[in-house]
């Protein structure tokens, strides 16, 4: 475990809003306390039932959630996360919750707006309040708030895939993370494309450098020809990562940015006549995607990878997801990642609870012990090992998946959870964008 406390380091790009964040540190304080069954409590746990109780002889725990809820580029993702969130939640308290509590994620709901420094802002604003974080969207976002999370012992559940997770105790990922994902889809694109020559179109920051990054590591391995592209989100950066597809002609493009930005540069690197494929890392899939004016293209061009089956999956965890959100107009696997975010978090406070603490330090020692997640078959056997070294722990299966309109998300699985060669013999010294 020294390995991943030895990672502050990582995290200098966040000193600007470290300084909030330190300020803040020293005014929250709180002695623990008994709560129910004579489980000892501080933060966010209370005797009173939650806001919405179901039992109201049981007491609530309160989770934070900070997501990208109304303007940012992965909006239509983070809102079906919060919503699948509420579900899986509504589903643990209808079976009776946790150690005598009931679970309350909707009380303590911000929006981030896709933007670090807000996102730090709407934390302080909940933190005391909280007992964990049931929902941070965002690699860089979470990354601002990553040294007071582990200086408060807050216990986050990432809606992101960074490999810097898997060297952080307080931080609970769930399934393959961006870089394993690109090593997979570069390893499918060689095997199964025939390509040669690869080119990561990404944002910067640790979402899309990570990626970058896996892509990079596996082109490598393989022999192939391999092109970096970085950009922010927007109409100005879209057009010179066009121009770089289309001038740069590689077979294929591992594409990393936001679902309005992948549908932008699909489109129009096609009808310049660029005829690779793209496959897209998970976060660039949205369904709307097949209704807007780049559908034909993405339906010939664009495969998804991604480090979770698809909403339609056939899984325990899949129905029971399926049947708890009820009616969706549009399944969106933005619900399905959401759902499998929360099987951690779940085994964490069960853990605590059964220890008869349930504090914030309490919760984070319930972490660290946790060897394996029982995720009802929706990630890996053995998926969620959060006491062994980085190495251990990192979830090396993902899949590739193409449009299909038919589909309950709109996409089908061409290629099922696998780990291709790259990622299999890649070892985890430190998160792979560095």
């Amino acid at each position: 475990m020294a390995i991943r406390q030895r990672m502050v380091a990582v995290l200098a790009v966040v000193v600007a809003v470290g300084g909030s964040v330190a300020g803040c540190r020293s005014q929250e304080s709180t002695t623990a306390q008994t709560g129910k069954e004579g489980t000892k409590v501080d933060f966010g746990v209370k005797n009173e039932p939650c806001p919405q109780a179901i039992d109201t002889s049981k007491g609530c725990i309160y989770l934070g959630t900070i997501s990208d809820l109304t303007e940012g580029p992965f909006k239509a993702l983070a809102v079906p996360i919060t919503d699948a969130q509420k579900a899986f939640w509504r589903r643990v308290n209808e079976q009776g919750g946790i150690g005598g509590y009931e679970i309350d994620v909707t009380t303590y709901v911000k929006d981030n707006k896709y933007n670090p420094q807000i996102h730090n802002q709407v934390y302080q604003e909940i933190k005391s309040n909280i007992l964990a974080l049931a929902q941070t969207l965002g690699s860089p976002q979470t990354a601002a708030i990553l040294p007071d999370l582990k200086a408060s012992n807050v216990v986050a559940a990432p809606a992101s895939w960074t490999s810097l997770w898997a060297f952080e105790d307080v931080v609970l990922e769930s399934g393959a993370n961006y870089c394993v994902e690109s090593m997979n889809a570069v390893d499918y694109a060689a095997d199964k494309l025939g390509a040669k020559n690869i080119m990561a179109v990404h944002l910067a920051g640790d979402y899309g450098d990570d990626a970058a990054a896996g892509a990079r590591i596996a082109a490598e391995k393989r022999g192939l020809t391999f092109t970096d592209v970085k950009m922010a989100t927007g109409q100005d950066n879209q057009a010179g990562a066009i121009d770089a597809i289309v001038s740069g002609k590689p077979d294929v493009v591992i594409l990393t940015n936001g679902p309005t930005d992948a549908a932008v540069i699909i489109g129009q690197a096609g009808a310049r006549g660029f005829t690779g494929k793209f496959i897209g890392t998970n976060p660039t899939w949205n369904p709307g995607l097949l209704d807007g004016p780049a559908a034909a293209t993405i339906m010939s061009q664009y495969l998804q990878s991604g480090p979770v089956q698809p909403f339609g999956a056939d899984t325990h965890g899949h129905e029971a997801m399926r049947a708890a959100l009820g009616n969706v107009p549009q399944p969106n696997e933005g619900h399905t990642a959401g759902w499998v975010f929360s099987y951690p978090m779940k085994a964490a406070l069960e853990k605590a609870a059964g220890n008869k603490d349930l504090t914030r330090a309490g919760l984070l020692a319930a972490v660290k012990s946790l060897s394996s997640v029982n995720y009802e078959g929706m990630l890996p056997e053995g998926s969620g090992n959060y006491s062994g070294s980085p190495n251990d722990q990192v979830v090396r299966q993902s899949r590739i998946a193409k449009p299909d309109a038919a589909a309950p998300s709109r996409v089908t699985d061409i290629e099922p959870m696998s780990t291709g060669p790259s990622a299999k013999g890649y070892t985890f010294e430190k998160p792979c964008y560095q």
